[in-house]
């Protein structure tokens, strides 16, 4: 099996470009992960976000029914699209639940979504995702698990005074493994999971302020807690149920998430670590 990647030299926002992309390469399957991923950025940048995740994923979907109609497609959407749980339910999400996108980023992601399901009912293989939050080593600091462990990193090498800047420690998410979302990718493109849309997700809720209070116990610190207005969202709570992936494909997350967040504050360790050291 031949992989090939792409990343700035394909701009997915040019029909051509694409369309000349898909006709050399021929794939037999394509997981789609470009785009604009951060909430934040598209409240600042509507039409970035609109551009490449909507106008993206229209081009793509386009060039493969005209140049691969029988390659398998993942179109990777978010749990963001479900909205917020202001009411906490307490009840895991499942794909049969209404999606309530709030932010430009999730309504992109929700339209490309229906994209996906129209070219579905034409006749091409898109199984649309639905993942949930994962993280992983290497990951931006835009994002709350790296944001915390870089600065941890930092107060524990006495780069900068115990003091973390957060948002809001209240909420709950369901936290995953960038690996094990991998491995539920690479399933989700054998052609025996049927068609369909599909949540990756734990089913485990971990309240932010417990993903800290674990970035402080491996890294033997502590320090004062200072909300950022920038950074402070109000209170919800997103969990998914991944029943239907795992009867399915028989996937399961395996990583447990003190290794994940091991892993995470070990690359900062070494990122923010003085030259001479």
């Amino acid at each position: 099996m031949d992989v090939h990647a792409t990343d700035r030299e394909v701009d997915i926002t040019s029909a051509q470009v694409v369309a000349d992309s898909i006709r050399t390469l021929r794939p037999d399957a394509v997981v789609h992960l470009a785009a604009q991923s951060s909430v934040a950025a598209s409240w600042k940048d509507p039409l970035s976000a609109y551009r490449l995740n909507y106008l993206g994923s229209l081009n793509l979907l386009r060039a493969l029914e005209a140049q691969a109609p029988e390659a398998r497609v993942l179109l990777i959407g978010s749990s963001d699209c479900y909205g917020s749980d202001a009411d906490h339910t307490g009840r895991p999400i499942s794909e049969a639940d209404p999606l309530r996108p709030e932010s430009p980023y999730a309504r992109t992601k929700a339209a490309a979504e229906q994209l996906g399901a129209l070219a579905a009912e034409r006749g091409l293989s898109v199984v649309r995702v639905r993942a949930f939050t994962h993280i992983g080593a290497g990951q931006t600091d835009a994002f709350v698990a790296s944001s915390f462990a870089r600065q941890v990193a930092e107060i524990a090498a006495g780069l900068r005074e115990p003091r973390m800047r957060v948002g809001n420690l209240d909420s709950v998410r369901d936290f995953l493994d960038v690996r094990d979302v991998i491995e539920a990718y690479v399933r989700l493109l054998d052609p025996a999971v049927p068609v369909g849309t599909y949540n990756v997700a734990s089913g485990k809720g971990v309240p932010i302020r417990a993903l800290l209070d674990q970035l402080f116990d491996l890294a033997g610190v502590d320090a004062d807690i200072e909300v950022d207005p920038e950074r402070y969202r109000p209170t919800d709570y997103r969990i998914g149920d991944s029943t239907k992936l795992r009867e399915a494909s028989g996937w399961a997350p395996r990583i447990e998430l003190r290794e994940t967040l091991s892993g995470i504050l070990e690359s900062w360790r070494h990122q923010v670590a003085p030259a001479d050291a």
